[in-house]
């Protein structure tokens, strides 16, 4: 197999329904053509490949854990993977999702930013006459003063920010972005390295948006509503669109 044939997509022989398929494919990686393209793009010689053993992790930005032992190697690599499925190539996928509380033990975040952020998600209320949505406030709707302060500490912060939402921390952190087409028959696959993804998503400019919500690169930051009008409808979340890849191959 050369390089061109592991540049970019690829087109799937068989579908992938959930993160369970991609962990029997790597399991199975002797006989499976796309585990075997996934480990060349990771740089690894098949023949050189004595055994694959892949888990499913939850709680973490890693979906799955590839442990890959290597002939004449003492030591088991691990390869550290998030799975995004889309069935639709222009819907959005959520990234993260917390209390704005839980966003301030991760960063630096002080009581005016914070403020802020709760007023746009609505665990407080909005302290404006008119607000276009009395539960909440839109970023367009905050004072000039505020959104210059808001859209400052984004910047800033941006590169701790996205390596956090997308890639996260420890021995679980996420080295690679598997993105796949979730349909039963002529599936495509792209598989990143997280640092990539880091770069692509997060660059560009941080700037509100004509619907009042927060933009990081191609990153959108918004309350993540819904949820019939529960409590946990005031969090925040993140979200892209994991397709984007496929147009950058």
């Amino acid at each position: 197999m050369n390089k061109e044939q592991l540049k970019g997509s690829q087109t799937a022989r068989n579908g992938f329904l959930n993160e369970d398929d991609i962990v029997e494919k790597f399991n199975a990686w002797q006989i499976d053509d796309d585990a075997q393209k996934w480990l060349l793009k990771m740089e690894y010689q098949l023949s050189e490949i004595e055994f694959v053993k892949a888990i499913k992790l939850s709680g973490f930005k890693t979906d799955v854990q590839v442990q890959i032992t290597v002939k004449l190697k003492e030591a088991i690599d691990a390869q550290n993977l998030q799975v995004k499925l889309i069935s639709n190539p222009k819907g959005f996928n959520q990234i993260d999702k917390r209390w704005v509380d839980k966003y301030v033990e991760m960063w630096d975040i002080s009581p005016i930013i914070v403020s802020i952020l709760k007023r746009y998600t609505g665990e407080i209320q909005p302290n404006i006459n008119t607000p276009k949505d009395k539960r909440r406030m839109f970023a367009n709707e905050f004072s000039e003063n505020e959104q210059a302060e808001i859209l400052k500490w984004l910047s800033t912060n941006k590169s701790l920010i996205v390596s956090d939402i997308l890639k996260g921390r420890g021995q679980f952190a996420a080295e690679w972005m598997l993105v796949a087409q979730k349909t039963k028959t002529n599936s495509r696959w792209i598989l990143k390295p997280m640092n990539f993804c880091l770069n692509y998503f997060g660059n560009g400019a941080v700037e509100i948006t004509e619907r009042g919500n927060f933009k990081i690169g191609k990153i959108t930051m918004q309350r993540k509503g819904g949820d019939g009008g529960r409590i946990t409808a005031n969090m925040l979340q993140f979200k892209l669109n994991p397709a984007e890849l496929f147009e950058n191959e």
